[in-house]
């Protein structure tokens, strides 16, 4: 048997390669602390698994979904980005689609609209299914570098107008994994400008849309007037509602962009169980204080983790969203020499920043999905190990 050659351009998925390094180590008896990947560590709420348990009883919810989702789940979805966006006047039928959690639909935008030869822009440090995609459709990434210095914001200006003229997507992700960057609605302004100029999509992956914190609320794209005629947005009930194994979520906007997403789908899967939609449905019911009382964890981790950090002599602030901290490493190590010294002195996984793009040299990324004790234990584990910023 021989591989296909489009697997040559695609390396192992960094998070698998994570999990499998932590596997290997918990055999040798190794006490793991595995900040490496932002699963949530905490059960999905009571209201959730409640309406599961009931649709799971109804024979209704044993047949073949709709490959677009259920009308319910759809008209949910819709009056959710209203509650939540003040985003009016979506279509159910035309300009929502459910999708298998947000990675599935992320992965088949590129097919339903990449070609070979077409560039998409991407950002680098970024999620790398956007790079991955690109190649399995078999078009050129384009990245674009995210700098501390630009907040890690994309410089538009410095594309240059013959890839812009050739790119079919333009990949953005705010709050941003892995960097924790946000980005204000003027911003989003700029972007819609840009794509409609020279026909673009806009996608947004917006899976941290909930996981911010000190009274920030991110915005959505779709806010900016006429962003539907060039966007999509892309949700995942994944983070906010600790439902990553659930696989639920839905990508909305431009009624073409659904359409070419639908017609991939409808051909590769046969939708998510209905049963899932309806308890993802109470999701979207959530009130704001059972939202805060998720999001509330994650933010004394964070407040932990920075101070632990600071201590340790780190130039760090906290980041108001997203389940990361994006951390410079020490002066003098690469970011894969510094992850592998938190490994073998300390017993701790952490991601590269490089595993997310050249431009993610120079940092790490820890999620803050492991209890408050561990990372202070964590901390101490640097601490007795030497290991400084400086």
């Amino acid at each position: 048997m021989q591989f296909a050659k489009r697997l040559e351009k695609i390396p192992p998925y960094l998070f698998a390669e994570i999990d499998r390094k932590r596997n290997e180590l918990i055999a040798q008896g190794i006490d793991i602390i595995n900040m490496g990947v932002g699963d949530p560590d905490k059960p999905t709420p009571a209201h959730i698994l409640k309406a599961m348990h009931e649709a799971i009883e109804d024979p209704a919810t044993h047949n073949y979904p709709p490959y677009q989702g259920t009308q319910e789940f759809r008209e949910a979805a819709v009056q959710w980005m209203e509650k939540r966006f003040g985003v009016k006047g979506l279509d159910p039928d035309q300009e929502i689609v459910s999708s298998i959690g947000s990675k599935e639909a992320i992965h088949n935008t590129f097919l339903a609209f990449v070609e070979p030869g077409d560039y998409t822009l991407i950002p680098d440090p970024g999620y790398p299914v956007y790079r991955s995609s690109t190649l399995f459709a078999g078009g050129e990434p384009y990245t674009m570098p995210l700098t501390p210095e630009r907040e890690f914001l994309p410089d538009l200006e410095a594309i240059p107008e013959e890839v812009a003229r050739q790119s079919k997507l333009l990949w953005i992700n705010y709050p941003s994994n892995p960097t924790g960057a946000i980005a204000s609605l003027e911003f989003f302004e700029k972007l819609v400008a840009f794509c409609r100029k020279h026909d673009i999509l806009l996608c947004h992956d917006h899976a941290y849309a909930e996981m911010a914190y000190d009274g920030y609320k991110p915005p959505s794209v779709l806010e900016v007037p006429g962003a539907k005629d060039v966007s999509l947005e892309f949700h995942s009930l994944s983070k906010a509602y600790n439902m990553t194994g659930w696989r639920i979520g839905f990508a909305v906007g431009n009624a073409k962009g659904i359409q070419g997403l639908r017609q991939v789908k409808s051909n590769v899967d046969s939708g998510v169980f209905k049963a899932i939609q309806r308890a993802a449905i109470a999701g979207f019911s959530t009130t704001e204080e059972e939202l805060q009382s998720v999001i509330s964890v994650y933010q004394n981790r964070r407040d932990i983790l920075i101070q632990g950090l600071q201590s340790l002599g780190w130039p760090i602030s906290p980041p108001k969203a997203t389940l990361y901290v994006w951390t410079p490493v020490p002066p003098g190590y690469s970011s894969a020499d510094f992850v592998t010294l938190l490994l073998e002195k300390c017993g701790i996984i952490v991601p590269p920043g490089n595993g997310y793009g050249a431009a993610g040299e120079g940092f790490f990324r820890i999620a803050l999905t492991v209890p408050e004790e561990r990372l202070i234990e964590g901390i101490h584990r640097m601490k007795d190990a030497g290991i400084r910023y400086q």
